[in-house]
């Protein structure tokens, strides 16, 4: 039988972390005082937490820490670009951590969180318990290209061809820094407008099947500059990772318990690219994930999701 989200539950504790840096973070605990330590992280960059994302814990057993990463959510300042690159956020983790009092924590993060999950365990592995990764990303061009240039666009044309609507036929060649132009300058009306094309794209091809509820949110102005202003920033910088940076490193994983989980279907975060993390950390678990696409709430990838952190939490279910 595939396993579900935990009951609904609400913070036990919430605050704001200063940075020092003019960002703000919001976090919030869910769970038992004193018990494992986890920290979740997000995707995007950009996409914020949610009271669903508390649930892939067992409260009895887990103390977990989950926060918006800078310029999303309910961190503030709302969709700002300033001192927020990966290395800052990496630095937000730590921040977090020592929060939180924890020596080591498990970390757990999907699609962009699978990227910042392994930029932190690679720069930090003595602080990281175990990690759980779901939709792997490594930032890398060739999947920028294939979301965004070639490749999805043959799987979802009627999408793509939304996608593309609104910039001028001479700039369709590089559609990310066109996109990247347009949420930075200009009118706020105008960036929103572009926002909302860009979000939506990324939200109805994300579920294996479609999802009314995940497209709304990602239909929403408020939500969608926040995610396209980042991720636009992010993905024309190569998120601030050398190339190939996390397939490489993947060497300082080896003593670090870990679960990949990623959906044959995957159609922003191709296979491929879990498949060589799992070539380059073998340690880890791999779970490869049958008639699934890329969101952790597809049934067989929350399957998983669940039974890992279950594990980790020394219950005898696996």
């Amino acid at each position: 039988m595939l396993r579900t989200l935990y009951p609904p539950i609400e913070p036990y504790a919430t605050g704001m972390l200063d940075t020092g840096e003019g960002h703000f973070i919001y976090y919030e605990r869910i769970g038992t005082p004193g018990a494992k330590l986890a920290v979740f992280l997000h995707g995007g960059p950009g996409g914020g937490i949610s009271a669903m994302h508390r649930r892939l814990f067992d409260p009895a057993l887990y103390d977990v820490l989950l926060f918006d990463q800078r310029g999303c959510g309910r961190s503030t300042p709302h969709a700002s670009l300033d001192a927020n690159t990966t290395w800052h956020v990496v630095a937000d983790i730590e921040r977090l951590r020592e929060l939180a009092g924890a020596e080591q924590w498990l970390v757990f993060g999907g699609s962009w969180g699978s990227t910042l999950a392994l930029a932190y365990a690679q720069t930090h592995p003595g602080r990281v318990s175990e990690l759980v990764l779901r939709g792997i990303y490594t930032c890398s061009k060739p999947e920028m290209d294939w979301f965004y240039q070639f490749g999805v666009s043959q799987m979802f044309p009627d999408k793509y061809e939304r996608l593309v609507a609104p910039i001028p036929e001479a700039e369709r060649g590089d559609l990310l820094r066109a996109y990247h132009r347009r949420l930075t300058t200009g009118p706020v009306e105008d960036q929103i407008a572009a926002a909302r094309a860009w979000s939506l794209y990324e939200g109805e091809t994300i579920t294996l099947l479609p999802d009314p509820a995940m497209s709304a949110q990602h239909d929403d102005g408020h939500f969608a500059l926040a995610f396209a202003r980042l991720e636009t920033h992010y993905f024309v910088n190569d998120c601030w990772l050398e190339p190939g940076q996390l397939l490489r490193d993947a060497h300082k994983l080896r003593a670090i318990p870990g679960t990949i989980v990623h959906g044959r279907y995957d159609m922003p975060c191709p296979a491929h690219y879990a498949w060589a993390l799992h070539k380059a950390w073998p340690q880890a678990d791999f779970h490869l994930i049958e008639g699934a696409g890329h969101a952790f709430s597809e049934p067989g990838i929350l399957d998983r999701l669940l039974r890992a952190t279950d594990r980790y939490a020394d219950k005898t279910a696996a």
